[in-house]
């Protein structure tokens, strides 16, 4: 098998990385700006739901903890400038938490019973599926504080918060909103199949679509479905990993009746502090990523995002934890790449906090095996210039 020189990895970075990098910077800041009009006009009309400008280290939650939230702050300085609600999966593919308001005070339940009803509240025969690994129910009790409205019968039955509901809620304020912004000539809501919100958005550069979601925000506590850090593991190393919990997770309203769990703020540090030992991790990254958009799996909705590129790097900074393993760029480029062809070729990919869940359990197998074969041609004969070619 052929190699990759790190000179060939810089060469190709230097040609790709600042043109991708101004153009996703650019559609961020115009997707921010508008979707503030309208969270904000939304906030207005129903307090449940926050402005973006109140998520992460804005939110009322970690405005309740200063030592964590003087923390998080000196985390990020002299680092670059992270939008807290939005992560760019790809280029024209963005995910954008809304965070909820008036629930605080999280802590785990332990009791289990059985739920018979339909999202729209009838009455079912059989019970309600249960979560899946990486999802979990979600009661109103969970929280020592909840404001009334939270306990209406539009987001609540029988006690449990329903995102399905949420989200139905959510969606009417978000008609209203985009017409009284004036802003219905740059956001278009997209049909969508199944508990999810979806929007075309206009900017300057291309149009990029957007999922919003409502999150709840839980910082200060970390879930036991997460059973993390794994035990004789070298990385991360054990300041990183209490700083990591110290953050908490989120609860996304992304299916009917379960709420994801997310670690958006601990995969970041992660990602951010990944080489402070000198290593060539993000570089290795970044080039994976631009030939991943560009020549492996371009398109509006690829199949692999960069959710699932951070999560194979996750891994792989824990199976190789020493700064040697990430000193020769061409190499580090090549062992990732045969590590996402692995996953694509498996179909298996597991999430890093919670090592049960297979982030590729619903994609598309024919476009995974597609992938698959991609990477097995380019690892034959690796070149770097295709890539290049595609972004000029």
């Amino acid at each position: 098998m052929k190699g990759v020189k790190a000179e060939d990895v810089h060469h190709f970075l230097l040609n790709t990385e600042d043109l991708r990098h101004r153009r996703v910077s650019r559609m961020v800041e115009e997707v921010q700006k508008i979707l503030l009009q309208v969270t904000s006009d939304i906030s207005n009309r129903d307090s449940r739901f926050h402005c973006i400008s109140n998520a992460g280290i804005h939110s009322d939650s970690l405005k309740d903890q200063p030592e964590l939230l003087a923390q998080w702050i000196a985390l990020q300085r002299g680092r670059r400038t992270l939008h807290p609600c939005i992560q760019v999966l790809s280029p024209s593919q963005f995910l954008v938490t809304v965070p909820l308001r008036g629930l605080s005070g999280f802590r785990q339940k332990k009791t289990r019973r059985w739920r018979y009803y339909s999202p729209s509240g009838t009455q079912l025969l059989a019970p309600a599926m249960e979560p899946e690994k990486l999802h979990q129910w979600l009661e109103i009790e969970q929280f020592q504080k909840s404001t009334p409205h939270w306990h209406d019968n539009d987001v609540n039955i029988k006690g449990d918060l329903v995102p399905a509901r949420i989200i139905h809620v959510f969606l009417e304020h978000l008609y209203r909103a985009i017409t009284f912004c004036s802003l219905s000539d740059k956001v278009n809501v997209l049909e969508s199949y199944g508990p999810s919100i979806r929007l075309n958005v206009e900017t300057s550069e291309q149009m990029v679509e957007v999922e919003l979601v409502p999150v709840v925000e839980v910082p200060g506590y970390w879930p036991k479905k997460s059973q993390w850090p794994r035990f004789f593991k070298r990385w991360p190393l054990r300041e990183r990993v209490q700083c990591v919990k110290s953050f908490g997770f989120d609860l996304l309203a992304r299916s009917n009746y379960h709420w994801q769990l997310s670690f958006l703020r601990g995969e970041r540090l992660l990602l951010e502090a990944m080489d402070d030992d000198g290593g060539c991790r993000m570089k290795c990254y970044r080039a994976v990523r631009q030939m991943k958009e560009d020549v492996w799996c371009p398109g509006n909705h690829p199949v692999i995002n960069s959710q699932h590129l951070q999560m194979i790097f996750l891994w792989a900074s824990e199976r190789h934890p020493s700064a040697k393993a990430w000193k020769d760029l061409g190499r580090c480029f090549l062992r990732i790449v045969r590590r996402l062809q692995k996953c694509a070729r498996q179909r298996f990919l597991r999430h890093y906090f919670v090592r049960r869940a297979n982030l590729l359990k619903y994609a598309d197998t024919a476009q995974l095996d597609a992938l698959a074969d991609k990477l097995s041609r380019f690892l034959q004969n690796p070149s770097l210039g295709q890539g290049a070619s595609s972004v000029c």
